[in-house]
């Protein structure tokens, strides 16, 4: 009877132990899984918000996007950009449509919130926007005053801290064109965005008005969920290596015409 029991008993421990076995097995498969989805980096941008990220004969391309495929590069993964228009680009961060956001990100206690910021990467500067036979002259004339800009931007805030009624709009080459037709007072922006338009557009009529004296310049940082603290973590290891060495530096001149990492 005592040898059946150890028979029984050794029998149990052997089935036990071929469980865990499987279990760790499998355990390792999924691991190795998990690790072959994350060699995607999954950024969310606008795609239509020249120089940080717009299509040239159909290709998306643009400061944020070669910033952010040498940034994914540097953590070995790949880049895929998801283009999203501006007021659904946090949402869809919030709900995993994509890893992070690059698209010009201004810090705001409100979305600090919910969720983190990785290290800034460049400063923007915002300058105001105004037909050349306004009368404004700087920001602090703004006040009563209809001036468009992106909902939930810092351009926004900017425009609402003096005293301007905020039209939104989030698309810049629309947002010349109601102050062009004097549908608006003006547009406070990012002067990124004025210097690649006036490269290819025709400015007459309109007059760029720097602002910098009032309004200090932003530091601009990609966006994250709040739970995903490794990849936020290996990302700004990545980014600090592209500062340290010039690389963003190096993209800043090619897209905007000056080192804005300073």
């Amino acid at each position: 009877m005592k040898t059946w029991k150890k028979i029984t008993i050794a029998i149990i421990a052997l089935i036990v132990a071929g469980f865990g076995i499987f279990a760790w097995a499998n355990s390792v498969r999924n691991d190795k899984k998990a690790d072959t989805s994350k060699k995607t980096l999954i950024i969310g941008l606008e795609g239509t918000y020249a120089p940080y990220s717009y299509r040239k004969d159909g290709k998306l391309t643009g400061f944020e996007v070669e910033l952010g495929k040498a940034v994914a590069k540097e953590m070995g993964m790949k880049a895929k950009f998801v283009p999203t228009k501006w007021d659904s680009l946090v949402a869809g961060l919030g709900t995993g449509k994509f890893d992070l956001i690059m698209n010009d990100m201004t810090p705001t206690p409100e979305r600090a919130k919910h969720y983190d910021y990785s290290i800034p990467y460049i400063k923007s500067r915002s300058i105001l926007i105004v037909p050349a036979s306004s009368k404004i002259k700087e920001i602090k004339e703004v006040k009563g005053k209809r001036i468009v800009a992106g909902i939930g931007t810092e351009n926004a805030a900017i425009a609402k801290k003096y005293g301007a009624t905020v039209v939104p709009n989030g698309d810049f080459s629309t947002a010349i064109g109601m102050v062009r037709d004097g549908r608006v007072d003006g547009e406070v922006n990012s002067s990124g965005a004025w210097y690649t338009y006036r490269k290819k557009n025709n400015t007459k009529g309109l007059k760029a008005i720097d602002i910098s004296k009032d309004v200090k310049p932003d530091d601009i940082s990609a966006l994250f969920n709040k739970k995903d603290t490794k990849l936020r973590a290996s990302y700004n290891k990545a980014m600090q290596k592209l500062l340290d060495n010039g690389t963003v530096a190096k993209l800043s001149k090619k897209y905007f015409g000056a080192d804005l990492t300073k």
